[in-house]
């Protein structure tokens, strides 16, 4: 059914779109690794009022930044299988309903924050939104083929806004948890990016597998995969974490090593499927263990 001929859109159906846009899921994962950087933060209980007013104007800015990003990449997700489906490349919301949109969750999280939370949370979510949204989407994606790479500094922000929230201050244990999701950023998209290399191509996004080749990528996934095995051991290192968490880091990096192996010996569609797959909840059981471990001890 053309645009032309469309029946006019219900009140649920458009909220649904407009909510569609800050990517939800995302919002959901950076809301729990924001969470987690909180409950580290402390040896007692999250005071309730940063635990809520904290997660909600971290979780709108993110939501913000979402929107910006498919609204700026509204045409090169039109041309891809994995995106053509989301409302700013179908036409279903229009440019500046979009803008208006984002701008409304970002002063709505911003003003949240300021508030509710601490400045220094307010200025670092800005800061992450802007890199996102801005520095990322419209300069690094499109340049060069470590866009990946250098924008997944946005990404690893969450816990490090959870731990400013609650202390104030960005500690060396911050730190390390931002460290954690920036090393396992690469390897999480190029999986995503093998499997879906001819639509990186339509896009002409320089994604690394259309730029240097699939087995160029293979190869790297794999090193970033032992890398990020030897950098999820900090915590434990640094007297951050004990043993409960020590024990998981070693069975969850070890079986994201695995799969890293293969798919560079014995390549399938798949495999890196099944390796994206991982990662997502790779990330989400590390950070589980970390507050698994902290609550133990």
């Amino acid at each position: 059914m053309d645009l032309l001929h469309r029946p006019p859109a219900t009140l649920a159906h458009t909220a649904g779109q407009y909510l569609e846009l800050t990517k939800p899921r995302i919002v959901l994962l950076t809301a729990f690794c924001a969470v987690i950087g909180m409950v580290l933060a402390t040896s007692s209980t999250v005071p309730w009022r940063i635990l809520v007013w904290g997660t909600l104007g971290i979780s709108l800015l993110a939501g913000a930044g979402f929107t910006l990003n498919c609204l700026v990449e509204r045409g090169i997700d039109a041309r891809m299988a994995r995106t053509r489906a989301r409302p700013a490349a179908r036409g279903e919301v229009s440019s500046t309903g979009a803008a208006v949109f984002a701008a409304v969750l970002a002063v709505s999280g911003a003003w949240l924050l300021l508030v509710f939370v601490n400045a220094l949370t307010m200025w670092l979510t800005l800061a992450t939104f802007v890199g996102y949204a801005l520095i990322y989407t419209l300069i690094l994606k499109p340049a060069t083929p470590q866009n990946i790479v250098i924008g997944g500094a946005s990404g690893a922000m969450p816990p490090v806004l959870g731990w400013a929230a609650v202390a104030n201050a960005v500690g060396a244990e911050a730190l390390v948890l931002f460290l954690i999701i920036f090393v396992w950023t690469p390897p999480h998209f190029w999986a995503l990016a093998l499997y879906r290399i001819e639509d990186y191509r339509r896009s002409g996004l320089p994604m690394l597998p259309v730029t240097h080749g699939p087995q160029f990528t293979q190869l790297h996934i794999l090193l970033y995969t032992v890398l990020l095995l030897a950098t999820s051991l900090l915590p434990w290192l640094i007297g951050m974490s004990g043993w409960i968490y020590l024990v998981c880091a070693l069975a969850l990096g070890g079986w994201f090593v695995a799969y890293a192996w293969r798919l560079w010996r014995r390549y399938s569609d798949a495999l890196a499927r099944r390796t994206f797959t991982y990662s997502i909840w790779y990330l989400a059981a590390i950070f589980a263990a970390l507050l698994v471990d902290h609550w133990w001890a």
